[in-house]
């Protein structure tokens, strides 16, 4: 069994004093989910979070490395992926240029948005962690 580690994460902004979560739509199919992607050479899971938050949407912003949360699963092609979701806040206004081959569509989400627009089960847990994180250091 082939294992995928990949480093993902939660990119956040506050509008209105709530914060709006950064949903991306793939371009093959009707997922909905956070920018992620694999460890590539020597990065680590928050420089492969960071670098993926870049190619995928343009945003160029730092991860929190205070939060952490871990996803494993088994893939239909046989693999084990195992994503460690890291969060990110983005400044308002922070313009987002959609990588058009793996992108479709992005959205910035309310957290109750959020919850009813991802399309797996198995991303919401991290969405649910990053909230509560989020509620507790960095809402004012």
């Amino acid at each position: 069994m082939i294992n995928e580690i990949d480093g993902g994460t939660i990119a956040f902004q506050f509008k209105d004093n709530q914060p709006l979560y950064l949903l991306l739509k793939s371009a093959t199919s009707n997922f909905w989910g956070y920018p992620k992607g694999h460890v590539e050479g020597n990065e680590t899971l928050q420089q492969a979070a960071q670098r993926e938050l870049r190619e995928e949407t343009g945003i160029r912003a730092d991860i929190d490395d205070g939060f952490h949360f871990k996803v494993e699963y088994d893939m239909k092609n046989g693999h084990h992926k195992e994503v460690t979701f890291f969060v990110t806040e983005v400044p308002v206004g922070t313009p987002v240029t959609k990588q058009d081959e793996e992108i479709s569509e992005y959205r910035w989400c309310t957290y109750d948005e959020a919850l009813k627009l991802v399309t797996y089960d198995n991303l919401l847990p991290p969405l649910k962690k990053a909230n509560k994180y989020i509620e507790e250091h960095y809402v004012k």
